[in-house]
């Protein structure tokens, strides 16, 4: 199926009224494409660490919206234009240039699996998406099969890979280890695979939860090896009760580095005494930040590795 697509071109101060009079003529999806920066309470809910460099003197703004093909065009741009003349009197609504194009009908969701190849994270770990087949295989190596949704989490980022690298240095067999912000699970299927007598993964999207149950049930680990609960370890007095304190060897956060900074002080408690806390997906202009908020709180810091942008940094209760 195809899509007409409509962009308008408009300015900032216009945006939210010309979006409430495209609701009106019953179009309920568009897309905005300004260069208003997004506020610090929006940064800290969409979870951005780096922000795009906008460009704030320029006031120009684009509303996209999409047509079936049966849609008469003509007369819902008619329309889009009547109502850009009445709100033309009340504030700048620019040019109202309105471009036309056609896209296909894609599936987003998925399209990107055909970019989700098996690879080798080091010598034996071998990540393979759950629709590949595997011909690279050698002996002692221990596979992952995964399917991340739309979670975050495939093992090829190099935040995932420093915190991966680190568990196989420092998990030993027997070990409970707490996954926060588990995601796809990769980490808590790896920790297990490695010998984990248990291993307990949180994340704040139940669709994550979702996910990681699912690739624990491809990779063969009960129910018995590995858990997963949704919501805010940091804020949830509830789920902190059902997680356990002073219980886990390890606990692993492959987050933000401004996530991290208050979870370093919530992440103890659920320490043993001599645990480890590795944390993960820090990029390198806040490392010291984070090394500043973890020896804060009570850790001793046993290495900081970097990849690329990124730092992880092992610490110890």
């Amino acid at each position: 199926m195809k899509w007409v697509k409509l962009t308008l071109k408009t300015l900032t101060e216009a945006v939210e009224l010309v979006s409430d009079m495209l609701m009106d003529l019953g179009i309920e999806g568009i897309e905005i494409k300004d260069n208003v920066p997004i506020t610090e309470k929006e940064r800290r809910e969409l979870f951005i660490d780096i922000l795009p460099e906008l460009d704030t003197d320029n006031k120009e703004a684009f509303i996209s919206f999409y047509l079936e093909e049966e849609d008469n065009k003509d007369e819902i741009i008619q329309s889009v234009k009547e109502g850009l003349k009445e709100l033309s009197q009340f504030v700048d609504t620019g040019s109202c240039e309105i471009e036309i194009s056609e896209t296909e009908d894609v599936d987003w969701i998925n399209n990107w699996k055909a970019y989700f190849k098996p690879f080798r994270l080091d010598d034996n770990i071998v990540i393979k998406p759950t629709w590949e087949e595997l011909t690279d295989k050698k002996e002692g190596d221990i596979v992952i099969e995964l399917d991340p949704g739309t979670s975050f989490g495939t093992g090829s980022h190099e935040t995932t890979k420093l915190c991966i690298l680190a568990l196989k240095k420092y998990l030993t067999p027997g070990m409970q280890v707490l996954d926060v912000g588990s995601g796809s699970g990769i980490l808590s299927i790896i920790a297990s695979k490695l010998g984990a007598e248990k291993v307990l993964g949180t994340d704040i999207d139940p669709h994550a939860v979702e996910a990681s149950i699912e690739n624990m049930g491809v990779n063969k680990i009960s129910g018995e090896k590995a858990a997963f609960l949704s919501g805010d370890i940091m804020s949830d007095e509830s789920l902190k009760e059902t997680v356990g304190m002073e219980k886990y060897d390890i606990a692993v956060a492959n987050i933000l580095a401004d996530i991290i900074i208050p979870l370093s002080g919530k992440i103890g408690v659920h320490l043993k005494p001599g645990g480890l806390f590795i944390s993960s997906g820090i990029i390198n202009t806040k490392k010291e930040q984070v090394l500043a908020a973890v020896k804060g709180n009570g850790f001793d810091i046993l290495a900081v590795e970097e990849m690329g942008d990124w730092v992880s940094v092992i610490a110890r209760k």
